[in-house]
């Protein structure tokens, strides 16, 4: 896990949620935490790693994440154990 990595980790488990963190940073942390990107159909993309999953919609046309995503990502990166 790069720098960047670790700014995006510490955005991500900041209170209150931001909702200015880009989604491609979220995803970017998320492969580097060792997830496995599982494409669906349209912006709907999982992360897979030691049997947890998390589904997502890819946001547009904006390039940030929503606030219920970041929570989102939060909550799956607890339960695979990154934390910062």
């Amino acid at each position: 896990m790069n720098n960047r990595h670790r700014r995006t980790l510490a955005a991500i488990f900041a209170d209150p949620v931001s909702g200015t963190i880009g989604w491609a940073a979220i995803e970017g942390l998320l492969m580097a935490a060792g997830a496995q990107v599982i494409e669906g159909r349209g912006s709907r993309v999982r992360f897979e790693k030691d049997g947890e999953v998390a589904t997502f919609h890819r946001p547009h046309p904006a390039k940030e994440a929503k606030r219920y995503q970041v929570r989102d990502a939060r909550a799956f990166l607890e339960r695979i154990g990154v934390t910062p």
